[in-house]
């Protein structure tokens, strides 16, 4: 048998892939980050990044992930003892409750099923139930089940009672539409290894007016996520230089293309991931699908787990498969960040090679004709 040369395709919902451009711009000699050169540098990453999260407000770059960003957040806004409102619809609503009980936070749940998402309406009733909470904290994209939240929605609700939101956009941030001045978003946060198409190392977080008044008061220790530090200084302690290099050329990129035009690009290409899956046979898991990445539920008949390693191992196309209570039950194709439409062909192809070998009866090229229809439809 012919031994057929291997490439990998990385369709996990980050890291995901990073242009050549950006790796060479990574690639450039470290300078000092103290230099006026650097300094010039960040500001210019600063300004741009500001627009894709659509504020004029205050944002600050994290040598961390985005869970730092998002322990930011807490430390700077709930004292111990506070209560605080945290949507939980899966593993990262998980990782904001469990970062505010951490931090000593009276925790009120809205908690559904994975795969399921909370109306603006429960919110409302939630708070109306707990009239002294003081922040609610919830996800955009939540990335282990592929449900988008309606953020503008709860953003309302959550203004019309007095408190500050807190968003988890470090998934979502870039595939789905998210204004946070024009939404009234107190704090937005995200990360570097997702729809910025960079390497991991990069966490970020804005402030609003409301919020940094809320900090003012908070009683909750902090030293490295201090944002008062970071206000008084972009860069209060070493940045990741060359990532800022490599970031201030992405959001180059993503400001020459234009929100819109990257929200729609997103759009198209999950449609057509939903379409192709949809026409195998296959369910979606998510209620409220995004842009993000395509949740599908295992068929009975096939080994979630080996599913993923096939495709992975042997073809070479990584998908993710489930997390937490869905492992083995699911797996999820991302179309977020430096992908095409030929990469969503890719992913659909090798799918479909895959759960052919696994025993699953379906015709081939039956998801490929649904992708490449909506490519025509959309004129793509």
């Amino acid at each position: 048998m012919v031994k057929m040369v291997k490439k990998n395709y990385l369709l996990a919902p980050g890291p995901t892939p990073v242009p050549t451009d950006l790796l060479l711009e990574g690639a450039q000699e470290t300078i000092h980050h103290r230099t006026p050169q650097f300094k010039k540098i960040m500001e210019e990453a600063i300004e741009g990044t500001k627009y894709v999260f659509q504020t004029a407000g205050d944002l600050f770059l994290l040598a961390s992930s985005g869970t730092g960003a998002m322990e930011m957040a807490v430390v700077n806004l709930v004292s111990p003892g506070e209560k605080v409102i945290v949507i939980v619809s899966g593993k990262f609503g998980e990782r904001w409750k469990q970062i505010c009980e951490t931090y000593g936070a009276n925790v009120v749940p809205i908690e559904v099923e994975y795969g399921n998402y909370v109306a603006p309406e429960k919110l409302d009733e939630t708070l109306k139930e707990h009239p002294d909470s003081t922040v609610v904290f919830t996800t955009l994209s939540e990335t282990s089940t592929g449900t988008v939240m309606d953020i503008e929605g709860f953003a309302r609700v959550s203004k019309a009672h007095g408190k500050l939101i807190v968003v988890d956009a470090i998934s979502g941030l870039i595939a789905q539409p998210l204004k946070t001045d024009e939404w009234n978003l107190d704090v937005v946060v995200a990360g570097s290894q997702k729809g910025f198409m960079l390497p991991p190392g990069l966490g970020f977080i804005t402030f609003s007016e409301s919020a940094w008044e809320k900090a003012k008061t908070n009683k909750t220790p902090s030293y490295y996520f201090n944002a008062f530090a970071y206000k008084k200084n972009p860069a209060p302690y070493t940045p990741a230089v060359n990532l800022i290099y490599q970031l201030k050329k992405a959001v180059e990129m993503l400001k020459e293309e234009g929100m819109e035009n990257v929200w729609e690009r997103h759009r198209i290409l999950a449609d057509a991931t939903r379409a192709g899956v949809q026409a195998l046979g296959l369910e979606l898991f998510s209620k409220r699908p995004g842009n993000v990445l395509t949740a599908v539920k295992v068929p009975e008949s096939i080994d979630g787990a080996k599913l993923v390693s096939l495709m992975r191992d042997e073809y070479g196309v990584t998908i993710a498969g489930g997390q937490g209570s869905m492992k083995g039950k699911i797996f999820r194709i991302a179309h977020l960040g430096y992908m095409s439409k030929f990469d969503t062909i890719i992913a659909i192809s090798a799918l479909e090679m895959a759960l052919r070998k696994l025993g699953f009866d379906f015709e081939y090229g039956t998801g490929l004709k649904a992708v490449e229809e909506v490519f025509e439809r959309e004129g793509v």
